[in-house]
């Protein structure tokens, strides 16, 4: 799978784990968007048909949200809820669920799906 982790889910480890599962992912860092806002992101993967992964959840269902309301498309967001619990996804649990997203055969474009779920 296309995937483009924003900077609050972009943690070298995860990337590389990612890569080793056989994703094409990319970074903020390796297309030069550090610090640039959550919707300059989502517009980079519309543009280049990634799917978004983040663990800024509220953000993110917004601006899917706004996206779908307006009539638009987007290639899809994984969501990482975070609580700063024992709960929180590990990377390999985040590459899990990914895994299984993608052999349950569900569809991701124009969705937000929250990864937590497919742990």
């Amino acid at each position: 799978m296309r995937l483009y982790a924003d900077e609050d889910s972009a943690s070298r480890h995860l990337l590389r784990i990612l890569s080793q599962a056989g994703h094409d992912v990319q970074s903020p860092h390796d297309v030069q968007l550090l610090g640039r806002p959550d919707s300059v992101h989502l517009i980079y993967c519309i543009q280049t048909q990634r799917v978004l992964v983040s663990q800024n959840h509220d953000d993110f269902d917004l601006l899917h949200s706004l996206v779908i309301q307006s009539g638009g498309q987007h290639p899809g967001i994984l969501a990482i809820r975070k609580d700063n619990s024992p709960r929180d996804m590990t990377p390999s649990q985040i590459v899990r669920a990914v895994n299984r997203l993608l052999a349950a055969g569900t569809p991701i474009a124009n969705q937000l799906i929250v990864l937590n779920h497919w742990r």
